[in-house]
């Protein structure tokens, strides 16, 4: 039980890692005048357990934070994938 639980957190992270790397892509989209990302993917993969990709996203890269739906939305991702994991852990301890 303890490779699924080793194996689910790789994948965890390696999925915030794209997240994180699709609001950079959707920044630098922004800036060169490109065609963007739209905003309801980058939030469905906030929900999609992509919740601290999207924030580290929103934090560290300064992007969408001036949108209220995002401001709202992605830390509630992050409150959704806390309580999956959480679940998750329970369910597999019982």
């Amino acid at each position: 039980m303890h490779i699924i639980i080793i194996v689910a957190a790789i994948v965890f992270l390696v999925w915030n890692g794209i997240v994180f790397f699709l609001y950079k892509a959707d920044k630098a989209k922004a800036q060169s005048g490109q065609w963007r990302i739209s905003e309801a993917t980058l939030i469905l993969c906030a929900f999609l357990m992509g919740g601290l990709g999207a924030l580290l996203g929103m934090k560290l890269l300064r992007h969408k934070t001036k949108h209220l739906k995002f401001k709202v939305l992605v830390p509630l991702a992050v409150i959704v994938n806390i309580f999956v994991i959480v679940l998750s852990l329970y369910i597999a301890v019982l």
